[in-house]
């Protein structure tokens, strides 16, 4: 089990990663204040859950596949752009499209759907594999029980750090989202923020070759 004084610097660690705008915090920040709260903490909950499966690909030593086998790295990662784009397209098309009678019906479907889209931009993005597996065994100690449940335990703290930092994000963004829900203008103008902001996460994902 890690102890008490490691998850306190891990944790300390955390807040310092999350607080520090990135990818995660601005696609969080569009979607809450394109499509509100609901939409914004189920794209979180996507992130969440993906940095779970890093973390135990990570733990299986998965993780390592992507520095052993650069073409391994450079297919996820183009395929993570590919993604990105798909959504950038959609998010483009959705702003073309001005009949606010049709928002409802969309909304119904927004939270498996935003999910699901949090899951896979994470999934998707081996920088988030590399990451965890960088960060990861400098708060292991491998007499302190199994390596597995330790690597699990700092992945629930980093996505319960996490939960503060970008809830206090989304809320912010929903609000302003709130405050103008009457606007058909915002609404459209928010779909192509929104589509600007996947088309510029897939150029990042794609042209930025570090690992």
């Amino acid at each position: 089990m890690v102890e008490l004084s490691t998850l306190l610097i891990f944790s300390l660690a955390a807040l310092a990663l999350t607080a520090t705008p990135g990818p995660d915090m601005l696609l969080l920040a569009s979607r809450s204040a394109t499509q509100g709260r609901v939409a914004g903490l189920a794209t979180w909950a996507g992130i969440a859950v993906g940095t779970y499966c890093h973390a135990l690909a990570a733990a299986f030593g998965l993780s390592q596949l992507f520095l052993a086998v650069p073409v391994a790295y450079d297919l996820v990662r183009f395929a993570g752009a590919a993604y990105l784009l798909f959504l950038a397209w959609k998010a483009f098309a959705s702003g073309s499209q001005a009949d606010p009678v049709l928002m409802p019906k969309r909304r119904d479907h927004s939270t498996q759907v935003m999910f699901r889209q949090g899951l896979l931009t994470n999934l998707l993005n081996p920088k988030m594999a590399i990451f965890v597996l960088a960060l990861f065994p400098q708060f292991l100690a491998p007499g302190a029980g199994s390596i597995a449940l330790q690597i699990m335990t700092l992945a629930t703290v980093l996505n319960v750090v996490g939960f503060f930092v970008n809830g206090a994000v989304i809320l912010a963004a929903s609000r302003a989202s709130a405050m103008l829900a009457g606007n058909n203008r915002f609404k459209n103008l928010s779909q192509y923020v929104l589509g600007t902001v996947f088309a510029g996460l897939a150029a990042r994902l794609a042209f930025d070759t570090q690992r």
